[in-house]
């Protein structure tokens, strides 16, 4: 007879969603067991996504400055032409990895869940059955969390394999490819390409939209488009990516001019998708909203006491969406009134130079109804003295006409990312124009654009 497992809550997927979810239960004394078939627990974030890109990107800028050196001096400061060896980088980018699952482990433990590795398939709402290096698993659960997350979008043309990589490929990669040809103009592309040519690829951008970072409006994405164009990226605009053949990438340009693009390696990313297929979701009798699970605004499918958190349920696909609704759905199974109902979700490109949203941007804002300023960096001591003041950076607000309250906050430029946080705090708490005002902001930080933008709305700014 098959042993079969009882369990109050049973989260699927150890992501940033799942595993956050699994741990508040945990606290609240809810017996939990999470399932992941990945073989390291903190999901794409932690392992194959946020965490390592940043490392990458991080190491490629200290290789950049070191190179500036090289070449001619920087700040006075001259060096010795760099080198990379990139299966170190990399294996020091799978050390940190390591520390964080190990600390994801500890903390699962800590909050008294049992962690179970495998793949789950459903056979109904309530009940799977998980595959472990042991045998098969059946689990019975009052309520199941839905935490699978998103995987790359694969083109039917663009297999991945050998050369033709995803994000996940790249950032383990053993030497720096001589020609990388990035298909896709998003966040991730951009983000990935940057750091590899700082590291001294060749990097060519093929991008079917008519500009890159096409979600973001065209101020906030002109400084990093200079950028590319300035350190010798080649941008194919408007153009359509084709099969990939003997080290060549065809290419359909904007004018229906058919090239071939020269590539050690072509990275592809061209967007994310759900992950909805392998774990039986069919069989859940959940409700989708396109290729997404519907959820409610407690984070709750169509199926009583099933529940969705993360990348599955829409967009956003952010990992500190996934970890928020976690923490809702574990109160809520707890039995605490709650909801999932943010002013704003930030958002953050960690680019050159690095892109923050949040709230609604101008042009989505009424220009009959709002004020909008913009605070340039050049005009910030701090920026200026950690050259961050020279590549067309700014904070900008948006706020309503009649209460001055924030409706969108933005910036681009060197290290804004650390900005983010206190736009959404400013967002979510709706907070007015005088209160960010108001604040005695720290001198000298870049902060300070964020208070000299908003009193440049109230027409009254002091540094411009």
């Amino acid at each position: 007879m098959t042993n079969i497992l009882k369990t109050k809550v049973l989260v699927i997927g150890a992501g940033t969603g799942g595993y956050v979810a699994a741990i508040r239960c945990g606290q609240l004394g809810l017996d939990t067991v999470i399932v992941d078939g990945s073989g390291a627990l903190g999901g794409t974030c932690l392992n194959v996504g946020c965490i390592p890109s940043k490392a990458i990107i991080h190491a490629a800028s200290k290789y950049e400055t070191v190179a500036r050196a090289a070449a001619g001096g920087t700040l006075g400061i001259t060096a010795s032409k760099p080198s990379i060896d990139l299966k170190a980088t990399v294996a020091w980018k799978d050390g940190i990895v390591a520390k964080l699952n190990q600390g994801v482990g500890a903390l699962l433990k800590k909050a008294k869940v049992k962690v179970i590795k495998g793949w789950a398939d459903f056979s109904d709402a309530k009940t799977c059955t998980v595959k472990t290096a042991e045998g098969e698993q059946t689990i019975q659960a009052e309520h199941v969390i839905l935490a699978t997350g998103s995987e790359p979008v694969e083109l039917p043309f663009l297999k991945f394999g050998g050369d033709v990589i995803s994000s996940t490929e790249a950032l383990s990669l053993d030497t720096v490819p001589g020609k990388l040809v990035v298909v896709g103009g998003g966040y991730i592309g951009l983000e990935l390409g940057i750091a590899f040519r700082k590291l001294g690829a060749e990097v060519t951008v093929v991008e079917m939209a008519e500009r890159i970072l096409p979600l973001y409006d065209r101020a906030l994405t002109d400084p990093v488009k200079k950028w590319l164009e300035k350190h010798g990226v080649v941008l194919h605009l408007g153009a359509r990516a084709g099969g990939f053949e003997n080290g060549r990438l065809k290419v359909t340009t904007r004018d229906g001019e058919a090239i071939e693009l020269p590539a050690d390696k072509v990275l592809v990313t061209v967007g994310r998708r759900p992950r909805t297929q392998g774990f039986g979701l069919e069989n859940m009798g959940v409700d989708m909203a396109g290729p997404f699970v519907k959820v409610d605004d407690r984070c709750m499918t169509s199926m009583k006491n099933v529940w969705a958190v993360g990348d599955i349920t829409g967009e956003p696909m952010l990992a500190h969406k996934g970890s928020a609704q976690g923490e809702v759905v574990a109160e809520i199974i707890a039995g605490h009134d709650r909801r999932f109902d943010p002013v704003t979700i930030a958002a953050v490109c960690f680019t050159e130079p690095e892109i923050v949203s949040a709230g609604i941007g101008p042009d989505e804002a009424d220009k009959e109804t709002t004020i909008q300023a913009v605070f340039p960096l050049s005009a910030i001591g701090r920026a200026l003295a950690i050259e961050a003041g020279e590549d067309g950076g700014f904070v900008r607000v948006v706020a309503s006409k009649a209460d001055h309250r924030l409706l969108g906050i933005h910036a681009v430029g060197q290290h804004v990312s650390e900005l983010s946080n206190s736009f959404a705090q400013m967002l979510e708490m709706g907070a007015v124009l005088e209160d960010v005002a108001g604040v005695i902001h720290v001198h000298p930080t870049l902060g300070e654009a964020f208070h000299e933008a908003s009193l440049r709305a109230l027409g009254h700014a002091i540094h411009i």
